[in-house]
């Protein structure tokens, strides 16, 4: 039990460590990975706070001055918030173009996100990568 506990304690200790250099904020990398001919990815550093959603983060970054991101979504009373275009690209069902949301972990292991922007909560560290595909 008291291994259980220092071991608690070391871990709330490491937290508070990376909260205090970022301001209570969790820092990680949002990739925009576009596909499109003559287009480089783009990156952004991107901060949310513990427990904080994806959209969030997304909505600050969109509004800091200077950051080139913006992004619009739509709302669904089921499922939450569908991103429906970044950086002025619009997914559409014609050419059956959407965007995916992708995570890269401190593993380095891609994973397609089993939830949308509403719902995912990023971690400190890891890239988040908004890649415009096909299904």
């Amino acid at each position: 039990m008291a291994s259980s506990a220092l071991l608690s304690f070391l871990l709330l200790l490491s937290l508070s460590g990376i909260l205090a250099q970022n301001g209570g904020q969790l820092p990680f990398n949002l990739v925009v990975v576009n596909n499109q001919p003559n287009s480089k990815p783009m990156m952004y550093s991107a901060h949310a706070p513990p427990g904080g959603v994806l959209i969030g983060a997304m909505t600050k970054l969109a509004k800091a001055t200077n950051s080139h991101f913006s992004f619009t979504s739509s709302k669904n009373v089921d499922y939450g918030a569908f991103l429906v275009s970044v950086n002025g690209l619009s997914g559409n069902d014609q050419d059956r173009t959407y965007w995916e949301l992708l995570i890269k972990g401190a593993n380095k292991v891609l994973i397609t996100a089993d939830v949308g922007i509403s719902c995912y909560i990023p971690q400190a560290n890891e890239t988040v990568i908004l890649n415009y595909t096909k299904w």
